[in-house]
């Protein structure tokens, strides 16, 4: 089938919107029609080349939509459900199997090598393929995906730009407080970095009980807004510059759990660092530091993160659940725009004008 589709042409290129060929979904697969994708900074980790997908390509993680058709052995959903889009799985290595699909073993082939689960391509122009992204490229009017990357959403009424930033920033974000860390009722948590994933577990540590959320970033509106999601106290890192001592000023002998999201080396120490003699530290952003393992470390605990360590099919109806009950206001974080404007919301994502843009497909 014709579709049209923001195709990414080359390397450090905008998108433009064109017509690709979109084939059938195949044994396991699904075919989509997306209604709203967001648009996360892993996507523009592969406009500038971070992954081995290749060029052209559409990219787009974060999709939601409705399901039209599907393939030979489809039993999770059926036509008219409507469903969240998530990162793919292989579904039968030991990690998919006990349970860590976060986990799985190839997760990087699955979701940045171009292909589709099984290695082929649905997506085509001219006769040559088009590399797909995180086994759903979303920025497009309909996508073809294994029912494993689908999260079923009873709950009709939930609007679809809501439920597409749940794929990966929102349940990342969330997942590391709710499902890896797990602080309790009254402890203290730092985060460092106001964008997607920081504001999402500024308001998961709200859930959870903290006593305690520091939020430290370098804009006074986005300050301010995590302010209003749960934090009880922040901190400008551009007016306040001796930061670790502020978070022990606050906590007394420094957080019970600190989280980076920013990726940049000085602030992911320094949530090392102010993390408590027993403290644990997750860093959810890609970056190096210098660690002495002895004095740095001590008793501190120390978290890779992968999607939020969730199971998807249960935890995004959890987070969907919580915003129902207004208890996680998601969409406090949401700017829309129309699918033809993705190159202007790629612009104020990057410039932090905008905490979460997402696409919303006509029709």
């Amino acid at each position: 089938m014709q579709i049209r589709a923001a195709v990414t042409n080359g390397l450090n290129e905008g998108f433009s919107i064109e017509e690709v060929e979109l084939q059938e979904p195949g044994e396991g697969e699904i075919l989509v029609e997306i209604r709203a994708a967001g648009i996360c900074h892993t996507d523009s980790g592969a406009v500038r080349g971070r992954y081995p997908l290749g060029f052209p390509a559409v990219l787009g993680h974060e999709g939601a939509g409705i399901v039209i058709k599907t393939g030979r052995g489809v039993r999770k959903v059926k036509p008219g459900d409507h469903v969240g889009l998530t990162y793919g799985t292989c579904g039968s290595c030991e990690e998919c199997r006990h349970s860590r699909p976060y986990g799985c073993t190839h997760m990087v082939k699955i979701n940045f090598g171009g292909g589709m689960r099984d290695g082929t391509h649905r997506l085509s122009r001219n006769g040559k393929k088009i590399s797909h992204f995180f086994a759903q490229s979303s920025f497009a009017q309909y996508a073809v995906v294994h029912e494993s990357s689908a999260v079923l959403v009873e709950d009709r009424d939930i609007p679809f730009s809501v439920i597409a930033p749940m794929g990966c920033g929102v349940q990342t974000g969330a997942g590391i407080v709710l499902n890896q860390m797990k602080p309790g009722f009254g402890d203290s948590l730092a985060v460092f970095g106001c964008g997607t994933v920081g504001m999402s577990a500024v308001m998961a540590a709200r859930i959870a009980g903290c006593r305690i959320i520091i939020a430290v970033g370098g804009n006074d509106e986005s300050l301010g807004l995590a302010r209003e999601l749960g934090a009880t106290h922040t901190i400008n890192r551009r007016t306040n510059p001796r930061i670790m001592d502020r978070i022990k000023n606050i906590t007394g002998q420094g957080c019970g759990f600190a989280i980076d999201t920013t990726g940049v080396p000085e602030f992911a120490r320094m949530a090392l660092l102010s993390a408590a003699y027993s403290g644990r530290t997750a860093f959810a952003a890609n970056c190096e530091i210098n660690v002495n393992t002895g004095r740095d470390m001590a008793n501190r605990t120390v978290y890779g993160v992968s999607e939020g360590n969730g199971i998807p099919d249960l935890f995004i109806p959890e987070l969907l659940r919580y915003y129902r009950e207004g208890r996680y206001p998601v969409d406090r974080l949401i700017r829309t725009y129309p699918f033809e404007e993705i190159n202007k919301a790629f612009t104020d994502s990057l410039s932090g004008k905008v905490i979460k843009a997402v696409l919303l497909m006509p029709g």
